[in-house]
């Protein structure tokens, strides 16, 4: 245990120096042989996996007038797409990976957005957890009414800054013939179609604020005093009840999830003119994942796309935060020899740093 933890500290130390993403996901251990399990889903308990991975994060939001509906300022980070490495050794899996520059070009549209983006995985066979945190500075403003010609550069707020801390767990129902992590991070392949009712849960806490009032006087005539928001906070708890089902063919797999509930918002926003305002309110939270590749014996590979949405509705403006993670990967399965047949809870002994 303390050695999976030092691996995740050391990942967040050197993930917030550098501007890279770091990711580690722990897959509890197989207790005991499940002979339905064992026919729909195979595990590897004796390989490592290595694998290359291009990654691109986001963390974006809109602002949306009330009154007149379908009216949306939406805040978009340019983040560059991240090249890295991923291991999983002793029950743990770990990402690392480093931004790709943007080409003057992009900066010059979209600005540059700076951010570190740090998240913990752990998966088992019913039950799953997310923990993140990330912050985001820069952002450019895509506004559907003021169409931006080709080439010429978007609005941008480089002095936006947001912040999105929390949770995010499911449960899978179905977990004697379904296994969510087979599509997600290949600890396990999924040898039949199935699929599993869920339920998903979070408590998030979203903050976006400016040097300035985030719409500002260019939108006061559509957004009135909201306009002059300079800092608005939502904290979130949430549960979505849904379904997911992978298709596979001839170790093709093809996953998609979707989860859509009710949440309980705390909001805060304060005003340029130093006025505030805190409110309790219902929205909704939604979760959507699809994933498709390939996992055989050796070889694996995929894409996949992971967005989870929270809405918080004030009197007059509804705040709807957005995170998104696409991944590409290519890995190989090796089998397991010396040191790296250990599990985690056994490294502190065999490497002399327990009793």
């Amino acid at each position: 245990m303390k050695f999976w933890v030092g691996i995740w500290f050391c990942c967040l130390a050197y993930g917030a120096a550098a501007q890279t993403d770091a990711e580690v996901s722990v897959v509890p251990p197989q207790r005991k042989y499940d002979s339905i399990r064992a026919i729909n889903i195979k595990p590897y308990p004796d390989h490592f996996f290595v694998w290359p991975v291009i990654k691109q994060r986001r963390l974006d939001f809109e602002m949306e007038d009330l009154p007149a509906r379908d009216r949306k300022i939406a805040y978009r980070s340019n983040r560059p797409y991240g090249f890295g490495l991923g291991v999983y050794l002793f029950e743990v899996a770990a990402e690392l990976t480093f931004s790709i520059p943007v080409d003057e070009k992009q900066k010059d549209l979209y600005g540059e957005s700076k951010a570190r983006d740090l998240q913990l995985n752990m998966l088992g066979k019913q039950w799953g957890l997310d923990v993140y945190s990330q912050k985001y500075q820069g952002f450019y403003i895509d506004d559907p009414s003021a169409k931006v010609p080709a080439g010429k550069p978007y609005p941008q707020r480089p002095d936006i800054t947001t912040h999105n801390l929390g949770f995010t767990g499911n449960y899978v129902f179905n977990n004697k013939k379904f296994s969510f992590r087979s599509a997600y991070n290949f600890a396990d392949r999924q040898l039949r179609s199935a699929g599993s009712f869920l339920l998903f849960t979070s408590i998030s806490s979203f903050k976006a604020q400016g040097d300035s009032a985030i719409l500002g006087k260019h939108y006061q005539s559509e957004f009135g005093g909201d306009s002059g928001i300079e800092q608005i906070k939502s904290t979130t708890f949430a549960i979505a009840p849904g379904y997911t089902y992978s298709l596979i063919q001839r170790g093709f797999f093809l996953n998609g999830t979707l989860a859509v509930g009710p949440a309980h918002n705390w909001l805060y926003y304060r005003l340029e003119n130093g006025g505030t305002l805190n409110d309790i309110k219902f929205s909704a939270f939604i979760v959507g994942r699809i994933a498709m590749g390939y996992s055989g014996d050796r070889f694996f590979g995929g894409l996949s796309f992971v967005t989870q949405n929270s809405t918080a509705q004030f009197d007059h403006v509804k705040l709807t935060s957005s995170t998104g993670t696409f991944k590409i990967l290519f890995g190989y399965r090796f089998k397991e020899f010396g040191i790296l047949k250990k599990r985690v809870r056994d490294l502190p002994r065999a490497l002399g740093l327990g009793s």
